[in-house]
């Protein structure tokens, strides 16, 4: 019987990277697409971490982007952001499932949301939820505080209770 090199080649390079699962292995995918691609803008990297059917999901509802989506989505939040800076605070992985709890922070220099730009530091903490498939993320959602960092930064104004 010839043995199988491949996958004990696949588990060395693992355990020498220091993922001995591959909820590792996602886990560590994840956070190098978020430093390695996020933070650099490095688009010309996202096929190394996403997959071309690349699906976003927000509020349960689907949107196919593909490479190119997600490449609009990175340079667009960059034009908002453009010292973008984002830190894996944790992560917890269970099956094809990566969580990731993120801070991102950046100078708020682009208009978002009809929000004109405040030129103010911004710093916003997430939750995101990626689904990793073949080694390539081929979903993401999540849930961001976007209220708090723009009250703070003065970019939207809270009303008192009764209006006035």
């Amino acid at each position: 019987m010839k043995p199988f090199l491949g996958g004990v080649l696949a588990f060395s390079l693992a355990a020498v990277a220091g993922c001995d699962t591959i909820q590792d292995q996602n886990k560590l995918l994840v956070r190098r697409y978020l430093e390695e691609v996020v933070n650099t803008g490095d688009v010309d990297r996202l096929a190394e971490f996403i997959s071309e059917d690349y699906v976003e999901v927000y509020e349960n509802t689907r949107y196919v982007l593909g490479l190119e989506g997600a490449r609009k989505h990175i340079l667009g939040g960059r034009e908002v952001y453009r010292d973008l800076h984002v830190t894996v605070e944790q992560q917890i992985a269970e099956g094809e499932w990566v969580v990731s709890r993120i801070t991102a922070r950046g100078t708020h220099v682009g208009a978002w949301m009809g929000i004109a730009p405040t030129g103010k530091p911004v710093e916003i903490t997430c939750v995101n939820i990626d689904r990793v498939v073949g080694g390539r993320i081929v979903e993401h959602g999540g849930a961001a505080n976007m209220l708090d960092p723009f009250l703070k930064a003065g970019a939207i104004q809270a009303v008192p209770p009764g209006g006035g």
